[in-house]
């Protein structure tokens, strides 16, 4: 992950000489880690471009979202429920889309992606991150 730094400079001045000399100081900016995964794809997406669109409209570049590997969930039953008869199965699958949004961390986006609806079916963690 790329890290953003934030460089401020200083001037100091020595008391018996007239000589400037630059100091640098370097904070780590933090970034906001969103982590979103749901079963429904469409509700997924629909939320991390409504996501993309808030960061745009204030002028902040996001890096995301990343998709990240899909688990899938897979249970084979038996059709017949006593047992008897032919072996005959049914296949059940489940999938788990991820996605993955780093951006910096700025209060008014944070406090409009915290104010958006989010589905019962898609599940969201926010983290701060150094």
């Amino acid at each position: 992950m790329k890290q953003s730094y934030l460089i401020i400079i200083i001037e100091t001045e020595y008391p018996l000489r007239k000589i400037y000399k630059p100091t640098f100081y370097i904070y780590l900016m933090t970034k906001v880690r969103i982590k979103l995964n749901s079963t429904n794809i469409e509700a997924l997406n629909a939320i991390c471009n409504s996501i993309r669109d808030i960061a745009k409209q204030s002028g902040i570049t996001i890096s995301g979202p990343v998709p990240l590997p899909t688990k899938k969930l897979k249970i084979t039953t038996r059709k017949s429920p006593c047992g008897n008869g032919t072996a005959t199965f049914d296949r059940f699958e489940m999938r788990i889309h991820k996605r993955l949004i780093d951006l910096p961390a700025n209060e008014k986006i944070l406090h409009h992606i915290m104010k958006m609806y989010i589905p019962k079916n898609v599940n969201i963690k926010i983290e701060m991150k150094d």
